[in-house]
């Protein structure tokens, strides 16, 4: 398995969210520092998962499957990537939403 080289430097990584769990995001994100176009939250399973999952939007669904282009990360560090997301944090699951082209801002989509 090849090591990952993210976009932002762990050293990098600043505090935007204050709580402490994890969220699903693809390397297009992590790795290649695209900003998220899509992101949905699911009712996590797990305490400490907070449900949400984070894409650039341009993933087709083989590169989905394929787990070794997907991380589970600290929300946190995934709201550095696209500090964005972090007004849209705290809705609660079910909910997605996609990124309004040209703006910093997100709509609600159905699921």
């Amino acid at each position: 398995m090849s090591q990952k080289h993210f976009a932002i430097p762990k050293g990098k990584i600043r505090v935007l969210v204050s709580w402490n769990s994890g969220g699903m995001a693809t390397d297009r994100v992590m790795v290649e520092g695209k900003k998220i176009g899509y992101m949905y939250r699911e009712v996590p399973i797990r305490p400490e998962d907070s449900g949400w999952r984070f894409f650039a939007g341009d993933e087709d669904q083989a590169y989905i499957d394929d787990l070794s282009h997907t991380g589970v990360y600290a929300v946190n560090t995934i709201a550095n990537y696209d500090p964005d997301i972090v007004p849209y944090l705290d809705t609660p699951a079910p909910c997605a939403y996609e990124k309004i082209d040209g703006t910093n801002r997100y709509r609600k989509v159905e699921q």
